[in-house]
């Protein structure tokens, strides 16, 4: 067997070749893969959008049951911005306002007489634990599940009232 060096040539220009090839195709992956866990890392929180009460699938203990309640949620740079508005047992129209954050930074609710501040602690995007104040006092923890498909979203309540009754509230919420 004979090895002319154009053979050499022709067989070190194959392996330069297919080291190209190995590197634009590494590239591409790494470039596909960083785009993919980018675009991931923004996907929207499901939070997000218009919520409906489900009087009929919701409990309150020890109540009142509120006729209705809408919950609008609403992106904001880095917060959502979060209002509620609805109908108490009594007739009465309710509104509130409060901004979520998942940093942990104790955020002002306005509206609610049962609450002025709370934490939130998010566990996934799906769930999260949230920490309800008055006056500085911890009354209730509050932990909210998104379902899978985004349609559902419960939470769920437990702790005491501002009159010191014991809280256990399941509201279920259905995305408009």
């Amino acid at each position: 067997m004979v090895v002319t060096a154009e053979g050499r040539r022709d067989k070190a220009e194959g392996s330069r070749q297919k080291a190209k090839r190995a590197l634009v195709v590494g590239t591409l992956a790494a470039i596909i893969v960083a785009l993919g866990v980018s675009l991931a890392a923004q996907a929207p929180d499901p939070i997000l959008g218009t919520w409906e009460l489900n009087v009929a699938k919701s409990r309150f203990s020890p109540g009142p049951t509120p006729r209705s309640q809408t919950r609008v949620m609403v992106q904001d740079g880095a917060v959502v911005r979060a209002t509620s508005k609805g109908i108490d047992s009594s007739g009465n129209p309710t509104s509130s306002q409060w901004t979520i954050t998942y940093d942990g930074t104790e955020q002002k609710i306005v509206g609610n007489p049962e609450a002025d501040s709370q934490i939130l602690k998010r566990i996934d995007p799906f769930h999260t634990e949230t920490t309800i104040k008055k006056g500085g006092k911890v009354l209730q923890t509050a932990y909210r599940e998104i379902s899978k498909d985004g349609k559902t979203m419960t939470l769920t309540f437990k702790g005491v009232n501002s009159k010191g009754q014991t809280v256990h509230d399941v509201m279920v919420f259905e995305k408009r």
